[in-house]
């Protein structure tokens, strides 16, 4: 699949680059996909919720009244969870929600994402991107060039570049990282998805090994 390259103004240059069909023309899988990003959102769980038994409550042990003859219900401690304040029965705790994917299964993953947007007709590709200094305006007149300006944006670089990074980081729609940090939830999360020329490069030797 040929597209064309677009410079930072959003004008075709007249060279073409070629998306390998080995990375964005495959028989996208689903259930690689849905596997994938269950680990991506589970990873970014914390897992530190916590509430307190009744033998973490600070509390007298005393029994409350004797047990017969008031015609209430039988109670043995304020700390019981049928009363305010008490312990809560079978509450969260901390845990560790990861879990591991076979490497090949995420690649699989990956691939199916890129894909879709090919398909989809949702890649752009541009020649480079550099800024000199970081300024928000520097990205906003590049997505307004690129007329993605409202949509969910995710621009991938061959390397990390502060510059790019730090100028996007104030605008909600859009996620800039590099090649290496692809993930397949990003990817699918992202309307548009902008890549340079020698990003391309960079995934297609990536997924090659």
């Amino acid at each position: 699949m040929e597209v064309n390259v677009l410079n930072l103004s959003g004008k075709e240059t007249g060279a073409k680059v070629q998306l390998p069909e080995s990375v964005f023309g495959v028989k996208p899988n689903d259930h690689a996909i849905y596997l994938d990003v269950k680990q991506y959102l589970a990873n970014q769980r914390q897992g530190t919720h916590k509430s307190k038994q009744r033998n973490e409550i600070a509390g007298s042990t005393r029994k409350l009244h004797k047990q017969k003859g008031t015609g209430g219900a039988r109670a043995g401690s304020i700390k019981s969870p049928l009363f305010n304040g008490g312990g809560r029965v079978f509450g969260p705790q901390p845990r560790d929600y990861s879990f591991k994917l076979n490497k090949k299964l995420k690649q699989v993953a990956r691939k199916s994402a890129l894909s879709y947007k090919a398909q989809e007709n949702n890649i752009l590709v541009l020649d480079e991107v550099n800024f000199e200094s970081i300024k928000t305006k520097n990205y906003v007149s590049l997505i307004n060039a690129l007329n993605v300006a409202d949509e969910k944006t995710l621009l991938v670089l061959p390397a990390y570049d502060n510059n790019v990074y730090l100028s996007s980081r104030n605008l909600k729609k859009a996620k800039v990282i590099a090649a290496s940090d692809l993930n397949t939830y990003d990817v699918l999360n992202a309307t548009k998805l902008l890549l340079t020329a020698d990003s391309v490069k960079t995934l297609e030797e990536a997924f090659a090994k």
